[in-house]
């Protein structure tokens, strides 16, 4: 209590205990009490008893208006103890005598420290909501809106004024509570989570990560219903985009292999049920590879993609067709018979042939060899279904190609001796009269130092002296375990022909040359090599092998043992075609490679892909952080070979670079000009 001068004439013990500040010390002294207190603003017994206060401020208006009957109340405000532990709230109130005049006042402290916390808690709290990252939202029990944050506000373009008051349906497609999984969940839990579709203020729909609570009274009754929420629109398209790409072909744009393979496992399940009759197409384009070889393969990416069309426009918008690899397609009619089967597929033969590809100023005729398997009741299984697919294929290319062939069952031995078999003849007869030979191309540095080196590669020579690639016969010499006899060839006949060009092994860092899957885990093999370096005197400091992730994973110890021992000579080793299968990367780091050369099928498409450049950019990371160099295939173009060089990428090989050339014009080159490079080669 506080008398007309402004003295404490009564300071109770709660004041003692809250304050900390003794009687004795406030008592009848000159001190006026608030002078204890940290508080900024004027006592509020000076406002009460001075004159100057009482004219000049509305606290006195407001002690005037005040009903007598309770003594007037003042004012109340915080004020903080003098050590500061603690946050008082008083209250002032004005004592009047008989006449009204103010002759004292009663001040009334509270500890409110915890109400002091729990307001700057809230204040935190506020400011937290306002800048979260993640859209904020109250309702009523009805759905009516009385909060929104700043992120809602951005995410669905409503404004404060234009969201507060409305329902929550301005932005769902449907009211949460109407879906009987989450109002069971919010009854059960009092809580939800999931993804559901939102629209914006426009019109358009976006995906929310929704977290919806209930707020409850004491007496157990819903007040509030509150939603975090976060736009992840984002991952939605991107799970649609891996969807499609996990299925369709990123060339053609056609389903993949994988899928179509899956659609036809269902079809022949729901055949067994209903005994329907269904068609399989298989189709391989003819002189496909000519146009790759000569042109490149951005010419034969194109013509699949043009192909691809002129197919799709041919067949039944019921029929589902399909890439399933290089120039490999295949055709499912649903409920089909044989008969208008075949009229379908003489149409795709018709369209292809009235078509002529032009690269280049080049001129292409290109074909198609159809195989058709008649699926129904007698099919067994995929795997018999695609091969005798294959076979009927075959039989169509043995019978002068660009034809149709309807399998039978006494055509898979023929297709086998007509087709596959006719290549091991052609393959042994290669090595016993030495028709293969080799091409080189050039593997450059990005970062444009003079280091050369060159990739040796195989090639075959027909009954007419046409070049025959690789493809169209090293599948048949795995097969047929003649793999291994050709990679032999290539290392005595490489070996050899760097000793016998000792200039041409001077001016190059090493040549690259491929080693197979079964070559890599012969011992024979490996001693065969190790005889070679004997013999030729070559430094193994020449030589780089090239092997398969693949093969490499899948034979890891013995690959292991073999690079080791190579290693012990000098040669170096580079993982072709790294990214063709992504599971490698926990293997990686165990292997002594010392190049990493990144699958082509990544690189092609890196300028208008972005997860192709996230890919590359990915794999070239991991090779530097194991101190290895990293290769690009299919280099096409300078737009490719800038931005591999902006990754980061150490070398670069492919058309845009250098085209494969016979080696032996290297050779005999290298003899006559004093340093070899890059533009030699391609000016070949």
């Amino acid at each position: 209590v506080i008398d007309a001068n402004n003295k404490v004439i009564f300071w109770s013990r709660s004041c003692e205990i809250l304050t900390g500040v003794k009687a004795e010390d406030v008592l009848y002294t000159n001190k006026q009490w608030m002078g204890f207190y940290s508080s900024e603003r004027p006592c509020l017994a000076d406002m009460v008893l001075d004159e100057h206060w009482q004219q000049k401020t509305e606290l006195y208006n407001h002690i005037e208006r005040a009903p007598r009957t309770r003594r007037g109340l003042v004012a109340s405000n915080w004020c903080q103890t003098p050590d500061g532990n603690k946050f008082l709230i008083f209250e002032a109130n004005a004592l009047f005598d008989k006449d009204n005049n103010v002759v004292g006042v009663i001040e009334t402290l509270s500890d409110a420290t915890e109400l002091k916390k729990m307001e700057e808690d809230l204040k935190i709290f506020s400011r937290a909501v306002e800048t979260s990252s993640s859209s904020v939202v109250i309702t009523d029990p009805t759905g009516i809106i009385e909060f929104v944050n700043n992120k809602f506000n951005e995410t669905t373009g409503y404004s404060q004024s234009e969201a507060l008051g409305s329902h929550i349906r301005i932005i769902r497609t449907r009211n949460e509570f109407e879906n009987k999984e989450i109002r069971e969940s919010i009854e059960q839990t009092g809580k939800w989570n999931g993804d559901i579709r939102s629209r914006r203020k426009g019109g358009s729909l976006y995906w929310d990560r929704c977290s919806l609570s209930i707020i409850k009274d004491e007496a157990g009754n819903t007040t509030h219903y509150v939603g975090v929420q976060e736009d992840i629109t984002h991952e939605y398209e991107l799970a649609e985009k891996l969807s499609y790409e996990a299925t369709h072909d990123q060339l053609t744009g056609l389903i993949n292999r994988r899928e179509f393979e899956n659609r036809t496992e269902k079809l022949l399940k729901e055949q067994d049920r209903d005994g329907s009759s269904h068609i399989l197409c298989f189709i391989d384009l003819d002189q496909f590879k000519v146009v790759n070889d000569t042109c490149g393969h951005v010419a034969g990416d194109e013509l699949l993609k043009r192909v691809s069309k002129i197919l799709h426009d041919n067949v039944r918008k019921t029929d589902t067709l399909a890439r399933l690899g290089g120039g490999e397609f295949a055709v499912l009619m649903n409920n089909c018979e044989l008969q208008q089967a075949n009229r379908v597929a003489s149409a795709l033969l018709k369209s292809i042939q009235d078509y002529q590809f032009v690269w280049d100023g080049k001129s292409f005729r290109v074909g198609l060899s159809i195989g058709i398997v008649v699926i129904d009741h007698s099919t067994v299984n995929l795997i018999d279904l695609m091969r005798q697919a294959d076979s009927a294929c075959y039989m169509a290319k043995d019978l002068g190609r660009n034809r149709v062939h309807v399998y039978c069952p006494d055509d898979e031995e023929l297709a086998k001796r007509h087709g596959e078999l006719q290549w091991v003849s052609l393959i042994q007869k290669a090595l016993n009269e030495d028709l293969f030979f080799l091409d080189a191309q050039s593997i450059v540095s990005l970062d444009e130092s003079k280091t050369v080196h060159y990739e040796l590669l195989i090639r075959m020579k027909d009954e007419h002296g046409n070049t025959v690639p690789p493809g169209a016969f090293l599948q048949s010499a795995e097969r047929y375990n003649l793999i291994t006899a050709i990679d032999r060839w290539v290392i005595k006949h490489a070996f050899t022909s760097l000793a016998n060009n000792p200039t041409f092994q001077k001016q190059i860092n090493f040549v690259s040359i491929n080693i197979s899957g079964p070559s890599l885990v012969n011992d024979d093999f490996l001693e065969f090599i190790l005889a070679q370096l004997q013999q030729t005197g070559i430094s193994g400091e020449s030589i780089c092998f090239e092997i398969t992730e693949t093969a490499t994973i899948t034979h890891m110890e013995k690959a292991k043992h073999f690079i080791n021992r190579l290693k012990e000579y000098g040669c170096s080793f580079a993982l072709d075609d790294f990214g063709s299968g992504l599971s490698s990367f926990a293997y990686l780091k165990n292997l002594p490679v010392d190049y990493l050369k990144i699958d082509g099928l990544f690189v092609k498409d890196i300028v208008d892909d972005p997860i192709d450049y996230a890919l590359v950019k990915s794999i070239n990371e991991v090779g530097q952080i194991l101190k290895m160099k990293t290769v690009a295939e299919f280099v096409e173009n300078d737009e490719i070979k800038g931005m591999l060089k902006a990754i980061g990428v150490d070398y670069g090989q492919g058309f845009g670079i250098g085209k494969p050339v016979p080696f032996i014009e290297l050779l005999q080159r290298a003899g006559n000009v004093e340093n070899i490079n890059t533009s030699s080669v391609q000016s070949s």
